[in-house]
């Protein structure tokens, strides 16, 4: 099969940008979607030209390093699979196919289809984390947890913190990626005791850095590549009002300081 890619271009983030079409040697419809992108830049760099930027790493929809749009969807077309898990069988010999970066204000273009998601470790330095000291690690079942909540944890930490919701979002909201990193440690019992501090700083951060605030159209989990269910928004959204109102009674419980909220 072959197809034709028009794929945006763009030198650097100072830089306007623009669609260029490529037309693709004959593929194998096995191939992955960046398989196919390293055929065309194999393409360009033997033509002299320079080869098309984009984001990836262990190709597994495991790290959340591919950030494509495909034909408008972050990710490509199919449910629950990351841009490197999309195929070349999931479009026709001779289509045409619009590849973009994740588009939002926080996440700038680097070149190409690469954007900077440092808004992300941000928001994970504000509060993503356990600081409480806990001695040696303890035995697996040390710490009766019921089964419902370890697995809804479970659910929550299956974020790969790839941005697709945020591109997906017309808001360019980041509360699923909030929600998700908030909740796998809120709600377990090591993560109780910064549980306020943590929901305050890291929704903070993610003001400050610039994500919108969510208006439940649920684009966000639609194309999560994990399936994390917007459910998880409500539940931050109640542990945000339950821990402003601890703070505006009490002072909330401070983070370590190597956390970097203040």
């Amino acid at each position: 099969m072959k197809v034709k890619i028009k794929v945006w271009r763009q030198k650097n983030a100072s830089t306007p940008g623009e669609f260029k079409v490529y037309d693709t040697p004959e593929l194998n419809p096995n191939m992955s979607f960046l398989e196919m992108m390293d055929v065309v830049n194999e393409e360009l760099t033997v033509k002299g030209e320079d080869p098309i930027a984009f984001d990836h790493d262990c190709r597994e929809g495991i790290c959340g390093t591919c950030s494509l749009v495909i034909d408008g969807k972050p990710h490509g077309p199919h449910k629950a699979v990351a841009t490197c898990q999309t195929y070349m069988r999931s479009f026709s010999d001779g289509d045409l196919i619009t590849v973009e970066p994740f588009r939002a204000k926080p996440f700038p273009i680097i070149k190409d289809l690469v954007v900077y998601r440092q808004s992300f470790d941000k928001i994970m330095q504000a509060g993503g984390f356990i600081s409480v000291r806990t001695g040696a690690a303890q035995d697996a079942n040390a710490i009766p947890i019921e089964k419902a909540t370890a697995d809804m944890a479970m659910d929550a930490a299956q974020c790969i913190g790839c941005g697709a919701c945020v591109a997906a979002c017309k808001n360019a909201s980041a509360m699923l990626f909030v929600a998700a990193k908030a909740g796998q440690l809120n709600l377990l019992p090591q993560g109780q005791a910064e549980k306020d501090r943590r929901v305050l700083a890291m929704v903070q951060t993610h003001d400050a850095e610039g994500f919108g605030n969510c208006t439940n159209y649920y684009e966000c989990s639609a194309v999560c590549p994990k399936q994390i269910s917007h459910e998880f928004i409500a539940k931050l959204n109640r542990d945000f009002l339950t821990a402003t109102l601890h703070s505006t009674f009490s002072q909330a419980p401070a983070m370590s300081s190597g956390g970097g909220a203040g």
